[in-house]
């Protein structure tokens, strides 16, 4: 994909595959993450970290990748007179990584100190928790990084199986976005990626959501502060509806305007940090609230965001507020779409999803027929009872107080 871009002297070169954490076996947890890690690792032509590292450097450039749970992505930000020295340093890692024995024993180590970063970071950690209990027992309910186990257990054969499996032409997007001569990016990135091996990927696992009540989680942990995370099953990202979903999410606690940040920090002083966000997949989504509270407040909290979802279900939000919510998205939108590298991800998480490829004016379409009904009709369907989950994290082990609230 070539995105050029005026009044712009960077360009971003993107190499994403269509594999995460999601993909992967019991035994394989933590797999691609660990694959992102290894790429860094050294090929023939830059025989280890530092000859890639120092590369970059060299010229200024910002570099590092991401492993989600569907995909996983490198990239490289230049300026744009050094694009052929990033597309040749990103392409070489991610064609040619050599994947030796002794650097997986050693990166492994790291991994799992990184894994028992996260679990010191509740702030992190709800979020996982939280997916660990709408999609407990599927690949999708497990942390990325996977577990201390699995990522000790791995050689060099798991990695190469893997990569041959998944690493695949068909399944691969290679994405330019800033300043550029389109022809010479074409041919480049022809050369660079000519002969890469392709095949058929297996098809993903769908995930079957089947949820009658409520549904919680209390993860007990000596903290200073309480987190919980509160939402319910929606959306998945193809779904016609989530330009609504997402509307609303943006009403309820998107910004520092927002009902929920009023209610739930400027009102009652329970929180610094309170949000609202939508997360959507290819098969599923939902909708969800965290904030971090005193112990002692963990049921006022909960009960003033539930309220509001009920709140928000029960009456039609004001044109006003409506038009406010839509120009916050177009606004944060436009001013990410000045830097190279957030155009390129826009652009190419579409293309590795396999949907149509929305221009912002496409989504802003969407966006402003999006009415008040169309709104409380969505909170209609997602505010149910029966799709509600929460996730806590703190010094607590009673549950019967909270399970009342949720009306367990």
């Amino acid at each position: 994909m070539t995105i050029p871009m005026k009044g712009t002297k960077t360009v971003t070169v993107t190499v994403m595959v269509g594999v995460g954490s999601r993909h992967e076996s019991d035994k394989e947890a933590g797999l691609s993450h660990f694959i992102e890690h290894m790429l860094f690792k050294g090929t023939k032509k830059r025989p280890d970290t530092l000859a890639i590292s120092e590369e970059l450097d060299s010229i200024g450039g910002e570099f590092n990748a991401f492993t989600g749970k569907d995909k996983t992505g490198y990239y490289a930000k230049v300026d744009a007179k050094h694009f052929e020295k990033a597309l040749d340093v990103v392409s070489d890692m991610y064609l040619n990584s050599k994947l030796e024995e002794e650097e997986i024993r050693k990166e492994s180590g790291t991994i799992i100190q990184e894994i028992s970063m996260y679990e010191d970071m509740p702030m992190r950690r709800i979020g996982d928790e939280f997916e660990n209990l709408l999609y407990k027992g599927s690949a999708l309910g497990r942390e990325i990084a996977g577990g201390k186990a699995t990522v000790a257990s791995f050689s060099r054969k798991d990695f190469v199986r893997y990569m041959d499996k998944f690493y695949l032409a068909s399944d691969t997007v290679v994405c330019v976005a800033g300043k550029m001569n389109e022809e010479k990016v074409i041919a480049k990135v022809k050369e660079y990626f000519d002969g890469m091996r392709d095949g058929k990927r297996p098809k993903l696992k769908a995930v079957k959501e089947s949820q009658k009540k409520p549904e919680l989680v209390i993860r007990y942990k000596k903290t200073d502060q309480t987190q919980l995370l509160v939402g319910t099953r929606a959306y998945h990202q193809s779904h016609p509806d989530r330009f609504s979903l997402g509307l609303l999410s943006t009403i309820l606690g998107a910004n520092m305007s927002s009902r929920l940040f009023i209610e739930v920090r400027e009102k009652r002083g329970l929180a610094y940090y309170v949000r609202t966000s939508a997360d959507m997949y290819q098969d599923c989504g939902y909708i969800a609230t965290q904030a971090g509270v005193e112990h002692k407040n963990l049921k006022p909290a909960l009960k003033t965001i539930l309220e509001q979802y009920s709140k928000i279900a029960a009456e039609k939000v004001e044109d006003r507020e409506l038009q406010r919510a839509k120009d916050y998205i177009k606004g944060k939108s436009v001013m990410g779409f000045e830097a190279s590298d957030e155009v390129s991800m826009f652009f190419v998480e579409q293309e590795v999803s396999k949907e149509k490829i929305m221009t912002l004016e496409d989504i802003f379409e969407k966006i402003d027929v999006v009415t008040a009904e169309d709104v409380q009709r969505v909170a209609k369907d997602v505010f149910q009872n029966s799709k509600l989950n929460l996730a806590v994290i703190g010094p607590h082990k009673n549950t019967k107080d909270l399970e009342k609230i949720l009306n367990l």
